[in-house]
């Protein structure tokens, strides 16, 4: 029999990563931004609309501004927490399923236990299982 288990994708930090992880967050930012921008302009363009009240147009507005400007410094410290972040460290990705089986006698501790595969420069240096 099959399970599906969860593995820690991790990768160790290198130049390399840390740049491209730094324009990743960089990219997120600039997308945010542009988000805020078109989003005032949708809704001066709904106020001067009669159709709607400019009170309420304004609020739902303000709300998704406020949640895109919310990730912006949540990026914001990302960014400042990859700058103090030391080359070599491990830092978990993202945890991805795999298939596992399961035999009458197997060691079921052996099984469970946390598994993960470590990545540098996008090459799997090692399997912890």
């Amino acid at each position: 029999m099959q399970i599906i288990k969860k593995v820690l994708i991790k990768q160790i930090v290198t130049e390399k990563s840390k740049e491209k992880l730094r324009n990743s967050f960089h990219n997120h930012k600039m997308r945010l931004e542009q988000e805020c921008q078109q989003l005032r302009f949708e809704q001066r363009k709904l106020e001067n609309k009669r159709s709607m009240s400019k009170q309420e147009v304004s609020h739902r507005f303000q709300q998704e501004i406020k949640n895109r400007k919310e990730k912006i410094k949540l990026i914001d410290f990302k960014i400042e927490q990859l700058d103090i972040l030391e080359i070599g460290s491990e830092i978990t990705e993202k945890e991805v399923e795999a298939l596992v089986e399961v035999k009458e006698g197997s060691h079921w501790n052996d099984i469970m236990n946390d598994a993960a595969i470590i990545i540098k420069d996008g090459v799997v240096v090692r399997i912890d299982e």
